[in-house]
């Protein structure tokens, strides 16, 4: 399979050989990397960047994914980063209509004529890579859609600027030296779902890091820590996936602050996959609130037959029950009043490439401002954030990278033109960014709202995504 353009200008190919989403999910192969939080699971790509930037396809140059195609020429630039804040086009500010709204008229999926596109290479040594394990490359977001090619052979093409899009890269891996190509769009269908009122940008602007994973591995996991009925004792419940092959033991165990206060081991055959349930009923445990957000260690651990540990998955959890009652909401039996801001993941310097310091700032001065409540307006934030708010308390509000207001002039009445309304061609596009958010975020205590998105009318494609 080859890149083909017309995938830029079509709404119903938003993504190719982009793997399913999964929760975000930190991987450490011992417990001294797990408690210093260094990964020798993960490498980085960030850095400086081969680049070159073209004004439309025309200018392309279609053999630079070759492995021998010689980039040595070309400037650099820095990942993550926007394209038009480091010198190549400008960035644009619009509200209400599309970037191109003021120069040509175009159909919904279509893409303008002016659609810079920026080329970029990095390169790394097969060294970084351990021996019998598997590979793959996460970028964590890019504008507004990008297409993948690793050692000249094609990867992966991906829309929705602001979740993870993973590729397997396995099986291109050569001894030495690897190249990675990619190709970003500053406009694709993908654009009409993204007209949100900020700063219109492009680029690789969030983390690009090779995972590597053993054969058999957790996939992905699921903890939802509840409160029982009367508020006073914890429901703690995680699923885990597990894929690969071969006779193995998961181990959980939650952590109140050193103490262990739940431990469970089961035994599974993993035959390509299989899953498991632990349940059990914690006393009393600490609640998680904005006012008082505690919270829980979550580590699981996979062995091999020989009860050897091959790696560790953790996360943060906080028993809490949000419901609502008689149009009112509640946390842990007590109404919460929302002091909340609606905030653009945003700097002055950087953009939307902000880094983890920005995000510390803004969680303090909320905090400092009695400020309870965050909404992520208008799409998934850096996964860092929601850490963050885990950790301070916040309640928060996490929406799907969605919103078309600039498509209600289409048609004669606002349901007729406006996206996705009830149109086939959008409906996988737009069910998919919404599992992409709630896949990533589902074990953050802190989120107590999903959002469907912002200003995009109405339809049955809202009654599917809820």
């Amino acid at each position: 399979m080859e890149m083909k353009n017309e995938w830029v200008k079509d709404p119903k190919i938003f993504n190719v050989n982009r793997l399913r989403a999964t929760a975000s999910i930190h991987r450490y192969a011992s417990i001294k990397e797990l408690k210093e939080k260094q990964s020798s699971f993960n490498y980085s790509l960030n850095g400086s960047w081969k680049f070159h930037y073209a004004t439309g396809f025309n200018q392309l140059i279609p053999e630079f994914s070759n492995k021998d195609y010689c980039v040595d020429h070309w400037d650099e630039i820095k990942v993550p980063g926007h394209i038009q804040l480091q010198g190549y086009g400008k960035p644009m500010y619009v509200n209400q209509i599309y970037p191109w709204s003021g120069t040509q008229q175009i159909i919904p999926g279509e893409i303008p004529d002016k659609n810079p596109i920026g080329s970029y290479v990095t390169y790394f040594d097969s060294s970084v890579i351990k021996d019998n394990v598997d590979t793959y490359i996460t970028f964590h977001g890019v504008e507004s859609a990008m297409a993948l090619w690793v050692n000249g052979t094609f990867v992966g093409y991906s829309e929705d600027t602001f979740t993870p899009s993973s590729f397997n890269i396995t099986d291109l891996i050569v001894n030495g030296e690897n190249k990675i190509a990619v190709n970003v769009y500053r406009f694709s269908s993908g654009s009409w779902l993204e007209d949100q009122d900020f700063w219109r940008l492009s680029g690789i602007f969030r983390d690009v890091y090779l995972e590597i994973k053993n054969k058999t591995h957790i996939v992905d996991f699921r903890v939802d820590s509840n409160l029982t009925d009367d508020y006073k004792d914890g429901t703690f419940s995680t699923k885990v996936k597990v894929v690969g092959i071969g006779n193995y033991n998961i181990k959980l165990e939650l952590y109140d602050k050193e103490n262990i206060i739940y431990s469970s081991k089961k035994e599974v055959i993993v035959e390509g996959e299989a899953n498991l349930h632990f349940q059990t009923i914690i006393d009393n445990p600490r609640k998680w609130s904005a006012e008082q957000p505690n919270l829980y260690k979550v580590i699981i651990c996979l062995e091999n037959e020989n009860n050897e540990v091959t790696e560790y998955v953790s996360c943060d959890t906080g028993f809490r029950r949000f419901e609502i009652k008689e149009n009112v909401m509640y946390i842990n039996g007590k109404r919460i009043l929302f002091n909340g801001v609606n905030r653009h993941e945003f700097d002055s310097e950087m953009g939307r490439a902000i880094n983890k310091e920005v995000m510390e700032k803004d969680i303090k001065i909320m905090k400092q401002f009695n400020v309870n409540a965050l909404r992520t307006s208008h799409y998934p934030n850096n996964p860092y954030m929601y850490d963050l708010c885990d950790k301070y308390g916040l309640y928060v509000i996490d929406e799907v990278n969605l919103e078309t207001h600039g498509t209600w002039k289409y048609g004669q009445k606002e349901e007729e033109g406006a996206l996705p309304g009830s149109k086939s061609e959008w409906t996988d596009a737009v069910l998919a960014r919404c599992k992409s958010m709630f896949e990533r975020d589902k074990n953050h205590p802190s989120i107590i709202i999903w959002s469907l998105g912002n200003e995009s009318f109405g339809g049955e494609n809202f009654r599917k995504m809820y």
